[in-house]
């Protein structure tokens, strides 16, 4: 057992009757007890929304979850996979990878897919590691005390970001800035039109309702433009490359692409890096096994802590589908066209699953999450190189540090689709 927060006696004494709909439920944390209370009573419960969307059922067991992700005939993603219901017209303007159902979504996939293979991702983990020295350097020279997200998780996914796309250093911040403007769109902190508290209807047909995504396509018509002209080795040339088959991506599918890239692409990445130190820091003895297995070069204890962190913080709360005929589900009677969302983090707090899933325990073994989307079509692209930036992280930042605390309040995202710690400020004993 680690040494930390008792978690589970905080869940315990927690509310579980929170609104799941609310973005303003989630700002203290992802809202365990109510999650536990529904996994326990009431897995697959109905909940109205409050804009005027139609409800929908949330699937909150690990079981049930996998069903769903796994059934695509059934249970849809061509109708969108957040909440938001929109005109035909509009999605179709805005549609990504995620929301095609195979055979389209393996087409797709198959056209964007190379980068981001094992075999790819392996070849990048020197420049990866290089990336990451230079981050943790970087944030030596500040001294003892700075925040983490804005200072290291910040950085290393936007740098690596930026080496991928084959585009100026330069424009790095502004990128990062727009994506988070995408996923942050609840968060007054992160756009100037939140939903819920502004007006948003005029980008409706835009990804994620947000001006951010005009200034993402205009830059990504740009970078096609001189690629075009000049191709060179990078992702962008790689995507606008048609396939041996003659097969590319259309104008609009390339642009759409590029935005989720750069949203979730980058924000998830730090986000998961950042719940992966905090938690190291509230157990300081996992962080100092953790610190000797990087100085000793046991890559294993380093992978099975990588995948702990990814089930402890599962940044992508939940996705929605469509269900395309009338089904049952734990008992429950789902009509066609009803929206079923399943809860990505809920599942992996389990305990049907992971037994003592509110320990936070680098031998966790088996670990079978699905913070990527496990066992199903839409397995998250990006896993691989997640996987390897978090891995290099730790192996850069814990054999130069002693300790690690936390240095005040933490503060997160407002949003009830990606949980997410958007400042926490530490205090680093340097080795």
């Amino acid at each position: 057992m680690s040494a930390g927060p008792d978690l589970d006696a905080d869940i315990s004494a927690g509310d579980a009757s929170v609104d799941i709909v609310d973005p303003d439920s989630f700002v203290n944390g992802f809202p365990h007890a109510t999650f536990r209370r529904l996994r326990d009573t009431d897995p697959v419960s109905w909940w109205d929304e409050h804009d005027g969307g139609k409800g929908f059922w949330a699937v909150t067991r690990y079981d049930d979850l996998l069903h769903v992700s796994r059934n695509v005939e059934r249970f849809s993603s061509a109708q969108g996979i957040t909440l938001e219901e929109m005109d035909p017209d509009d999605f179709a303007a805005r549609r990504n990878m995620l929301e095609y159902d195979p055979p389209e979504h393996t087409r797709y996939r198959r056209l964007v897919s190379k980068p981001f293979s094992r075999r790819e991702v392996y070849a990048y983990e020197n420049g990866i590691r290089l990336l990451a020295r230079a981050v943790v350097e970087d944030a030596r020279t500040l001294g003892d005390r700075f925040d983490y997200v804005d200072r290291v998780a910040k950085q290393l996914p936007m740098r690596m970001l930026g080496r991928l796309l084959g585009v100026p250093d330069d424009d790095g911040d502004w990128l990062v800035e727009r994506g988070d403007a995408l996923l942050g769109n609840f968060d007054p902190d992160m756009t100037d039109h939140p939903l819920g508290l502004t007006d948003t209807d005029e980008f409706k047909h835009i990804p994620f309702r947000s001006p951010a995504a005009l200034d993402l396509y205009r830059y990504a018509e740009a970078q096609a433009e001189q690629r075009r002209a000049h191709p060179t080795e990078d992702v962008i040339s790689n995507l606008l490359a048609p396939t041996i088959d003659g097969e590319a991506l259309t104008e609009l599918e390339f642009k759409n692409f590029f935005v989720l890239m750069v949203s979730a692409g980058n924000d998830t990445s730090r986000y998961t890096m950042t719940a992966g130190l905090k938690a190291l820091a509230e157990h300081p003895d996992h962080l100092a096994e953790l610190r000797d297995g990087c100085i000793a070069g046991n890559g294993a204890i380093v992978e099975a802590a990588v995948e702990e962190v990814l089930r402890w913080a599962t940044v992508t709360m939940h996705f929605r589908r469509t269900a395309t005929a009338d089904t049952e589900l734990s008992g429950q009677q789902i009509k066609r066209g009803d929206k079923v969302v399943i809860w990505f983090t809920s599942a992996d707090y389990d305990e049907r699953q992971f037994p003592d899933p509110f320990r936070f325990d680098i031998h966790r073994t088996p670990n079978d999450h699905v913070a990527f989307g496990r066992m199903s079509p839409h397995l998250c692209l990006g896993a691989q190189l997640a996987r390897m930036e978090i891995k290099v992280l730790l192996e850069e930042l814990l054999p130069r540090v002693t300790s690690v605390e936390l240095d005040g309040p933490t503060e997160r995202l407002r949003s009830n689709f990606i949980c997410g710690i958007k400042r926490l400020p530490i205090r680093v004993s340097w080795s």
